[in-house]
């Protein structure tokens, strides 16, 4: 009896161990850390334990931006509340109702969002690595680890010597494969899960065209820009052009001064909730979660599944007909996609799908 109890006792401060583990390996678990010191190279512990090299640190933050972009507001406060191919902004905490944000950016970009002094700026082209195939998703908790190993959630800037520390996962089976949107006023937009088909919202404004949406040029034709808790951002243009089309949530498009432009022009699509449902702002599966820039260029990540399930990809109907990919426009074109009737997304995936029987 008493080999019992001490056999159980011993495995469950084994299992209370390994969950206090600060670096959870496991299928879809990264643990991206980025030194708090010029010079130093970040890093993405992998699932299987091995480190993969995403830059150099150029520039250290020596404050943090208050009041941020409007959406950012939306986040969990200690999470990255926008994921982007030239900049991860991360929620400290909300403030007289804007948030405070500190941000990650390449070392060679344009992002409006992270203000002066209060980035880290690491080495490498943007859309790739820590802004690419290993770019974290919305909710990701984020952590300042001191030199000691001990953590604290984020709570401002890192002090030289500690380490950002943002721990990020994709579901081996994501909870949500695609989501297709009828693009029409009214049109459903359409969740598809584990558990079959829902709708988890309608269109209030359809897209027509096409717009100059910086950060664009970083990314390829049908692919993640951009995904934060008030936006999704799609590239149109082929990398090194400018051009793509936002979705929106509702709330978000009659609040905010910087989207006043969403209904005059035909390059954003509005999304409403369903009568009694939550706001979509800063809510799965479209405003937090999986969306993520996923892999381009030369990013590998750890097999064959695994680099290009975490891409997400964007087709389309035009006039009904088979889905195809979203067309190649750049620059600003106000009826380019007045024949798109449907949009899908694929959400990624880390490993293969169906694998072990599922």
């Amino acid at each position: 009896m008493k080999k019992h109890f001490r056999f159980h006792l011993t495995l469950t401060l084994f299992c209370l161990l390994l969950s206090a583990l600060p670096a959870l390996a496991g299928p879809g678990v990264l643990e991206l850390r980025i030194p708090c010191r010029v010079g130093d190279p970040a890093h993405a512990l992998m699932p299987d334990g091995t480190s993969v090299p995403i830059g150099t640190v150029r520039m250290v933050p020596v404050k943090t931006n208050w009041p941020a972009y409007t959406a950012s507001k939306w986040g969990e406060p200690g999470t990255v509340c926008a994921s982007a191919v030239n900049a991860v902004h991360m929620l400290v905490n909300v403030e007289k109702g804007r948030g405070r944000i500190l941000s990650v950016v390449p070392s060679v970009t344009v992002a409006p969002a992270a203000a002066p002094g209060a980035f880290f700026a690491l080495s490498g082209p943007a859309g790739t690595a820590f802004f690419g195939g290993l770019a974290p998703m919305t909710g990701s908790p984020v952590w300042i680890e001191a030199p000691d190993g001990s953590r604290r959630p984020l709570d401002g800037t890192p002090r030289e010597g500690e380490t950002l520390v943002i721990r990020t996962a994709l579901p081996n089976r994501p909870d949500t494969w695609m989501t297709d949107i009828e693009n029409r006023p009214g049109g459903r937009v359409t969740a598809w899960t584990k558990a079959g088909p829902r709708t988890v919202a309608r269109v209030v404004r359809p897209i027509g065209g096409v717009g100059r949406f910086g950060g664009t040029e970083f990314q390829r034709v049908g692919r993640i820009r951009a995904s934060h808790t008030g936006v999704i951002d799609i590239a149109t243009s082929p990398r090194g052009e400018v051009g793509g089309i936002q979705i929106m949530p509702l709330v978000h498009a009659l609040s905010s001064k910087e989207m006043a432009n969403a209904w005059k022009l035909t390059q954003w699509m509005v999304l409403a909730p369903l009568p009694g449902h939550p706001m979509l702002e800063g809510s799965a599966p479209l405003f937090k979660g999986t969306l993520v820039p996923g892999t381009q260029l030369d990013d590998r990540l750890a097999d064959l599944w695994s680099t290009y399930g975490r891409r997400p990809l964007i087709l389309c109907r035009r006039d009904g007909g088979p889905w195809t990919k979203l067309p190649s426009v750049s620059g600003r074109q106000d009826d380019a996609l007045r024949d798109v009737t449907h949009l899908r997304i694929y959400h990624p995936f880390w490993e293969e799908p169906q694998k072990g029987g599922d």
